[in-house]
């Protein structure tokens, strides 16, 4: 049985470690390069990090930040935000990460997905999805891009019929509803998904508790993102991890 994976979370803004509520009201957590190597070697299974201005912004990633995380940690890394084309994918790859999480640019250059696949292998694109509950929906959730700004015509579910079969290797879904506000993940949001998809699926948006974590494993996540909860020192990678296991979720623990 392949081994659940708690993943931290680092949404960078202006270089810095941010943390909102809904996409909204951040306030400064600290500085990206120490973060990283401090999640690094206490017991998380990869890091992801986010910039969250660089697409609407309409700019690359630093890639100079992502060597000095690269340079610092010791797990896999995964970059998010700013990427434009295969170059910028390219770029962050040779900086130091394992992955590209694609988000806003993949509705509009959807062939991306394919090119980045064909270069470096499925196992380096995770389609990262942030969506809000909508009613108008045939799912009951529509896809945001621009950092959950804007609204698109896609349907969840269609989406990830359509992107799916050109390259992706995982799913990162992310639930605007409960972005930050620590009361647990949206499981119904998770239980579509999994029932649609065979790629590996990364729950993200709503963690508060190891519970959480617990109930989203059940559910078949085979990663979680965490963010507030651990940034701000009131429990860490390792107690989650410790919390799982006597759940009887299988986590990695050697580190």
């Amino acid at each position: 049985m392949l081994k659940k994976r708690i993943i931290p979370c680092l949404d960078i803004r202006d270089g810095r470690v941010t943390k909102g509520v809904e996409f909204k009201n951040n306030i400064d957590v600290g500085c990206p390069v120490h973060l990283s190597e401090f999640y690094s070697q206490n017991g998380a299974d990869e890091i992801v990090i986010y910039d969250i201005t660089a697409s609407v912004e309409k700019r690359a990633p630093d890639f100079a930040v992502i060597e000095k995380i690269a340079a610092k940690s010791f797990v896999p890394i995964c970059i998010g935000g700013g990427i434009r084309d295969f170059s910028d994918a390219s770029h962050c790859i040779g900086s130091g990460a394992e992955k590209v999480s694609l988000n806003s640019i993949a509705p509009r250059k959807p062939e991306l997905i394919t090119e980045i696949s064909s270069h470096f292998g499925v196992q380096a694109v995770v389609l990262s999805l942030d969506v809000q509950s909508d009613a108008s929906c045939p799912s009951g959730y529509r896809l945001f891009i621009n950092g959950g700004r804007l609204a698109t015509e896609w349907d969840m579910l269609r989406w990830l019929e359509f992107a799916l079969p050109l390259g992706v290797g995982e799913l990162c879904i992310n639930s605007i509803d409960q972005d930050g506000k620590r009361s647990g993940y949206d499981l119904n949001l998770l239980r579509l998904v999994k029932a649609q998809v065979r790629v590996p699926v990364i729950m993200s948006g709503g963690a508060g508790e190891a519970k959480h974590l617990v109930e989203a494993f059940v559910e078949g996540a085979d990663a979680a993102l965490v963010a507030s909860i651990v940034h701000s020192g009131e429990t860490s990678v390792q107690k989650l991890k410790e919390e799982c296991t006597r759940a009887g979720i299988a986590v990695r623990l050697d580190w």
